[in-house]
């Protein structure tokens, strides 16, 4: 056993050693379960009110910490706070009924308050003053010797494996990161405030709204990773929120969390192309199906977790369109440039979008217009005038599956709806015949852009990220290079045999090509109400993609050309509208399962408002429905 040397200290030594440790004590929150609920208790109070003790002698506590309920609602009889708290219940995840022992009600009459009553069978209540009203209504617990009250959060656990880091949004607009843990595998624990501290208002349009982040967006007071064990141990915290976590935040967006992206954002498909990080997981079909990136994990929460609203991605190449394509979700790729990126990890600059991931089409345009403000026109109580020309892009002209049929049946009532037909298109045909000037003489289409995708972003991100983060790491590390996983290696490595003048190039085809498809397919409406000339739609999933548990050939750079590099290349939106789904034989689980089929829908550049409206006015119209968490589009248990 091992021995320690005697000592003695003196006492002005003592108190300093005291005095000392006292300063660097601080409450990060506490964790508590209620009724086998798990809440956290948050470390600032969002007021205070004075009771005498023995009022709160029959509510049960601990550590000092006790449940309590604050009314704010104009109340004259007490008799209805029993239905409001009904409907607390069903619009709230984190009120409960533990939370009625005490209630502080303000605007009741002198003569109510002390009274025991009973909101519930068999729980007695005590009405107790409210002075305050800044309180916001809501559950919470009282600091019974302070009386300050305490937010509370409802603790879950990530079994998707969706996040990164779990956050707590401090009142000064900065974060850290939410010191509790609950059961799970491997899990993060999150934390949601109750709904019921927010009410959406014209300058807070998203208030209570819970959102996570991709782990590529700086937010002050916190390390990003990038999706980079090395880049998340080298830097410091960030002291800047740029300016599109920025602006959800000022419209009282909640932030919960960064969720992980596929590493410096590259694409990289689950298992094997993961080695820092493991790739969310999947929850539709078999559970065991790629959850495409690189906002893995925005795609994954949002396809899995009821208690989260919105997931802020980015897509430069289809990082939002993969993941909301294969879990059955909304999401966007915006027309180029609506929003400032700065303090966000670049991939390509020419390229890179900011975009959400939802399954409520409403909120989708809500969130929209907070994020992208005056360059975002939403169509929400206005006429629409939709296009009369219709194009489509590869979709099956025959019922050789259920995913054709399907597809075939929503293009005709798309068409329907739109009261037009639809024109199937064929760009590199189009573009054979009709070549723009600018462009190389018999050149085809797919052979002019094979490179240009891969060029952008192997050559911005190698100057951008890689470059200074070498240095970097070097610096502090005697010259090593930090790990970097297969995928982004590979891209940077095939670019750098390449001149630096290959980047200009590429930004001229870039160029070419947007300027075509504005031209000849999609431009703008002479019309404000109709916005663009037409809309392009094209298959986007239709059953299951790539499951997570199959060895793949060695990656490389992802050279080519598809429908899904259009609004890449020409600038314009490309969102993704979930159709239904079909079951397929899985050979996990031996049993037919059912996976997403889905649709993507691009427009003229600014129109992006076009395409939610019409989200919404289908899902009104019965084409399509609202997607739910869980196991299908439709819910349902997630096979873990």
């Amino acid at each position: 056993m091992a021995r320690f040397p005697p000592f003695s200290l003196s006492t002005p030594c003592l108190w300093g050693l005291i005095g000392s440790a006292a300063a660097r004590l601080v409450s990060t929150g506490m964790s508590v379960t209620l009724q086998d609920i798990d809440y956290f208790i948050s470390p600032y109070a969002s007021g205070n009110v004075t009771v005498p003790s023995a009022w709160l002698s029959h509510v049960p506590s601990v550590n000092g910490f006790a449940p309590v309920t604050v009314v704010q609602e104009d109340t004259t009889e007490l008799s209805t706070l029993s239905p409001l708290f009904s409907t607390w219940s069903t619009k709230d995840d984190v009120f409960t009924d533990a939370f009625l022992d005490a209630v502080f009600v303000r605007g009741q009459r002198q003569s109510s308050i002390g009274n025991v009553t009973s909101f519930r069978q068999g729980q007695t209540s005590v009405v107790l003053p409210l002075e305050s009203s800044a309180v916001p209504s809501g559950p919470y617990f009282i600091e019974q010797t302070t009386g300050k009250l305490y937010p509370v959060y409802r603790l879950y656990s990530d079994f998707a494996g969706a996040f990164n880091q779990p956050l707590l949004q401090k009142p000064d607009g900065t974060f850290q990161t939410l010191s509790a843990q609950i059961a799970g595998v491997a899990s993060a624990t999150i934390g949601v405030p109750s709904r019921l501290y927010y009410t959406p208002t014209e300058d807070k349009p998203l208030a209570g709204v819970r959102v996570g982040i991709k782990d590529i967006y700086s937010l002050a007071g916190v390390r990003q990773s990038n999706g980079n064990r090395a880049w998340y141990h080298l830097y410091g915290e960030n002291n800047v929120t740029g300016t599109a976590v920025s602006r959800i935040i000022e419209a009282g967006g909640i932030i919960v969390g960064l969720q992980k992206p596929s590493q410096f954002a590259n694409g990289e498909t689950a298992t094997a192309d993961w080695v820092d990080f493991h790739a969310p997981f999947n929850p539709r079909g078999d559970g065991y199906q790629d959850p495409s990136s690189s906002s893995s994990g925005a795609g994954a929460s949002i396809a899995s977790y009821d208690w989260l609203d919105l997931a802020l991605g980015s897509d430069t190449g289809g990082s939002i369109r993969g993941p909301a394509e294969v879990q059955g979700v909304f999401g966007s790729r915006p027309s180029h440039g609506l929003v400032a990126l700065d303090h966000v990890m670049s991939l390509s600059p020419v390229l890179d979008t900011a975009g959400f991931l939802t399954r409520d089409p409403y909120l989708w345009d809500t969130a929209n217009q907070a994020l992208y403000r005056t360059n975002y026109s939403s169509f929400r109580g206005k006429s629409v005038r939709y296009p009369s020309t219709l194009y489509t892009l590869s979709f099956p002209t025959t019922n050789d599956s259920a995913s054709d049929a399907m597809l075939l049946a929503f293009q005709q009532q798309l068409a329907s709806f739109l009261n037009t037909t639809a024109t199937p298109v064929n760009l590199t045909a189009d573009w054979t015949s009709h070549p723009p000037a600018a462009a190389p003489s018999d050149v085809t289409l797919p052979t002019l852009l094979n490179l240009t995708y891969p060029m952008l972003i192997s050559k911005q991100q190698i100057s951008l990220v890689r470059d200074p983060f070498y240095a970097d790491y070097a610096a502090k590390h005697d010259g090593r290079l930090p790990f970097v996983d297969p995928v982004p290696i590979s891209r940077w490595n095939w670019s750098s045999a390449y001149p630096d003048s290959a980047l200009d190039e590429a930004i001229t085809n870039k160029t070419i090509f947007m300027e075509w498809m504005t031209e000849h397919y999609l431009g703008p409406a002479d019309h404000p109400d109709q916005c663009s000339s037409s809309l392009m739609v094209y298959v986007g999933s239709a059953g299951p993609e790539t499951a997570r548990n199959v060895y793949r050939s060695l990656p490389g750079a992802p050279l080519g050309w598809s429908s899904s590099r259009i609004s890449n290349m020409a600038e314009v939106p490309d969102f993704v509208l979930p159709v239904g789904e079909v079951e397929v034989y899985s050979s996990i689980t031996n049993h037919l399962e059912k996976f997403p089929v889905t649709v993507d829908v691009l427009a003229a550049k600014g129109c992006d408002g076009l395409i939610v409206r019409l989200a919404q006015d289908l899902l009104e119209a019965g084409i399509i429905a609202r997607p739910l968490t869980g196991g299908t589009m439709a819910g349902g248990e997630v096979l873990l």
